[in-house]
């Protein structure tokens, strides 16, 4: 009996899994084929690029619809609808005619892929009590660092095999699979046993409870530090003399860390509890920032390996850091979870794309642009965690706080 739960819970997961990497998968998967791209168009690099921009827009954007869509459709009903969209625009872009077109339909993509990203979060919450829900984030959230590193390889591959249009006919099939296995895994909340409706609830309102927003901005400030070094990286170890494949093989520690520091963190949490684990990780989250701010701002000029390394442990402190201030966060709103995650979503991805943004602008500077951009993120955590120590009044309008804090 308990192999048959075991074996239904694993296939639940793997089926959270593929909604938490949909956005990345979207994302990630087509990079390969820019060129094809550019040459079915008869477009320019900068055209085809701006089809990144044009999903990130969407995805951002999209963060924020699929809170009041759940309030009014459910999570079954909103999920579906959004894997639907997913599925329109995919096959839409593998029948583009225009790169207006193509980018068009990318932004819609991107719409499609929020229900996933959002949604996923809501139903872990609701579904499972909050030792169990940091258990589950704990085990899925790892997994998307796969994504960037197996999605251009598929992608790679499906183009030699069968054109760019062949990368968006596969994503259009993923959509039809998770859409079925949403009407199966995913009941009606009509029909959920003591389900609770949504309450309704301003986003202004969520912004005020002091706990959620700090395990946010913790988020979204650790996710910038990360996009700082992603972003300048690349030109900065072909700056000191890497070739492409280097560059390319340097982002793998950092992958494997990160998914380490991910199930780490359930080990941590069973010894000493999410609110200890959090500090400690916390910890090693400012060592490596100091580190990674006297490796560029102070001592210049030195090789790149040290900093390297350091890169991968913040990887590390990382995964275990997102699973438990993201269950943190939306045990506040246990009632609310979809919106709340999409507000949270949201804030993080605009944090990161700031960071991303500001390191850009000084990217002649190097690895010193780097080091100050996750110097900034860093203080950021800082005042973040500070602030998730003060009980402000919203915290009792959703309901008592259901913040984690398991002690063994």
């Amino acid at each position: 009996m308990n192999s048959v739960i075991d074996v239904k819970y694993i296939l639940f997961l793997a089926y959270l899994a593929l909604l938490s990497m949909l956005g990345f998968i979207a994302t990630d998967m087509y990079l390969p084929a820019f060129k094809a791209i550019e040459t079915t168009f008869t477009a320019t690099p900068g055209n085809v690029a701006m089809s990144l921009t044009s999903f990130l827009a969407g995805l951002a954007l999209g963060q924020l619809l699929y809170g009041p869509l759940v309030q009014r459709m459910g999570k079954r009903g909103a999920l579906i609808l959004g894997l639907v969209i997913f599925g329109a625009a995919s096959l839409w872009l593998a029948n583009s005619e225009t790169i207006l077109s193509f980018n068009i339909a990318r932004f819609f993509q991107a719409l499609g892929a929020c229900s996933a990203g959002v949604i996923w979060q809501a139903i872990v919450i609701e579904k499972y009590d909050a030792e169990q829900a940091q258990g589950v984030f704990a085990n899925v959230m790892p997994l998307v660092a796969l994504s960037p590193a197996l999605a251009p390889i598929l992608g790679a591959f499906l183009l030699n095999i069968t054109g760019w249009e062949g990368i968006f006919l596969t994503l259009t099939g993923l959509a039809v699979a998770l859409i079925l296995l949403t009407w199966v895994l995913v009941p009606s909340d009509k029909h959920v046993k003591g389900a609770v409706k949504p309450q309704r609830i301003s986003y202004f309102s969520i912004l005020k409870n002091n706990r959620y927003l700090g395990n946010v901005l913790i988020f979204g400030a650790c996710s910038g530090a990360f996009f700082a070094y992603l972003t300048l990286w690349p030109i900065v170890m072909e700056l000191h003399g890497f070739a492409a494949t280097e560059i390319g093989l340097s982002f793998i520690p950092q992958t494997i860390m990160f998914i380490v520091g991910g199930y780490a963190s359930k080990i941590i949490i069973r010894k000493l509890g999410a609110e200890k684990a959090l500090k400690v990780l916390l910890s090693l989250f400012a060592l490596c920032v100091a580190g990674i701010a006297i490796c560029t701002l102070v001592f210049q000029g030195l090789s790149l390996y040290p900093l390297l390394i350091i890169f991968s442990v913040l990887a590390a402190a990382n995964g275990g850091i997102y699973p438990i201030v993201v269950n943190s966060a939306l045990q506040e709103f246990r009632h609310n979870a979809a919106k709340a995650a999409g507000l949270q979503n949201f804030i993080q991805i605009s944090i990161a794309f700031g960071a991303s943004s500001i390191v850009a602008m000084w990217a002649a500077k190097g690895e010193m642009a780097i080091g100050a951009g996750i110097t900034i993120c860093g203080l950021l955590v800082l005042a973040a965690y500070k602030l998730r120590g003060y009980k402000s009044q919203s915290q009792d309008k959703d309901g008592p706080s259901l913040a984690v804090n398991q002690e063994s």
